[in-house]
């Protein structure tokens, strides 16, 4: 068995600024020429490595996968759905009433996230107790920025919510850490909240540097913000999304732990415990409660599921899991 790889940078030698400035638009330079392929990061299922970088975690934070059905965190329970580049109107209405009638738990923030030619059906279709977050946004004040969508634009038709630093705007589009922080604080600045993605590719994780960049994308989000009281952190690896592999609910907490262990050394404690983190990575309705159970896992940000409104309201209703004692 391979060597366990030391991790190069520890937690505490990143530091968290507060700052609101938003790069001018002669600075834009958050979109790379040549974006990342992501072949790569469905092409295996060699995840080993992982488990010996897992127990330098563990001795590293004092914080194991303890058999604890709560959440260490105090935020409320957190479930979204991001309907990514998917659906017709006539697909959306039947979702929508499916999602009208589903019995949904009381202790759960519930959020969809539909492309934005359909946000306006869903905001006039769609049970108020679910909110609307748009995909992505623009860095700064509309203009002449075509293809792009302002906050101010999403905040006129209804969206609450706004999910930023997705893997497939990272490696795919091109957007690096930088370009995803300075989107962050602008949206928040428009008061509209922050669904902010993180984590790593397949080939990072075999390198043993799953927490290396996930603390390298958190300080892109510290650096820039003021406040982290809108801002929901999802956690998703990128070799489980829409591949159907799915990190084990041990996996997924020691990531979550770590997350919350940055945060606490990086920002506040206060921040740790209040801020949600979340998973996200070819959840269904099979596996949400397993991994729900585990106490620093605050809800989910679900793909391909969230489109079948019975099995999305499955995952929702898997809060009722962290009711239960240890």
């Amino acid at each position: 068995m391979s060597a366990v790889v030391p991790i190069s940078a520890s937690s505490s030698q990143f530091s968290a600024r507060s700052s609101s400035s938003v790069l001018p638009f002669s600075q834009f330079h958050g979109l790379s020429s040549s974006p990342t392929r992501l072949d790569s990061a469905a092409s295996s299922t060699k995840y080993s490595l992982f488990h010996q970088v897992s127990r330098q975690l563990q001795t590293a934070t004092g914080k194991g996968c303890r058999p604890v059905v709560a959440m260490a965190g105090t935020g409320k329970f957190f479930v979204g759905g991001n309907w990514k580049c998917n659906g017709t109107k006539d697909s959306i209405g039947k979702l929508i009433a499916d999602l009208n009638s589903a019995k949904i738990e009381d202790d759960v923030d519930v959020v969809v996230a539909p492309p934005f030619v359909y946000v306006d059906q869903v905001k006039n279709s769609l049970t108020d107790r679910i909110d609307i977050s748009a995909q992505n946004s623009w860095v700064s004040k509309g203009g002449a920025f075509t293809g792009e969508i302002s906050a101010e634009q999403l905040k006129d038709v209804g969206c609450k919510w706004v999910i930023l630093g997705h893997s497939e705007r990272r490696h795919i589009i091109g957007e690096d850490d930088e370009f995803i922080g300075s989107k962050a604080v602008y949206a928040l600045s428009q008061n509209l909240k922050v669904i902010a993605c993180i984590g790593e590719l397949l080939e990072e994780r075999e390198a043993g540097k799953t927490f290396d960049i996930c603390f390298g994308q958190l300080k892109a989000f510290a650096d820039k913000v003021s406040s982290w009281a809108d801002i929901v952190i999802a956690y998703e690896p990128v070799w489980a999304i829409g591949t159907g592999k799915v990190a084990t609910p041990q996996q997924a907490q020691e990531v979550h732990a770590a997350v919350r262990d940055w945060l606490k050394k990086n920002v506040s404690a206060d921040v740790a415990s209040a801020t949600r983190i979340i998973y996200g990575g070819s959840v269904n309705g099979s596996n949400c409660v397993e991994l729900a159970k585990q106490e620093d896992i605050d809800g989910f940000l679900v793909g391909g599921a969230s489109l079948k409104g019975p099995e999305f309201a499955t995952i929702i209703n898997s809060v009722t899991s962290k009711r239960v004692a240890a």
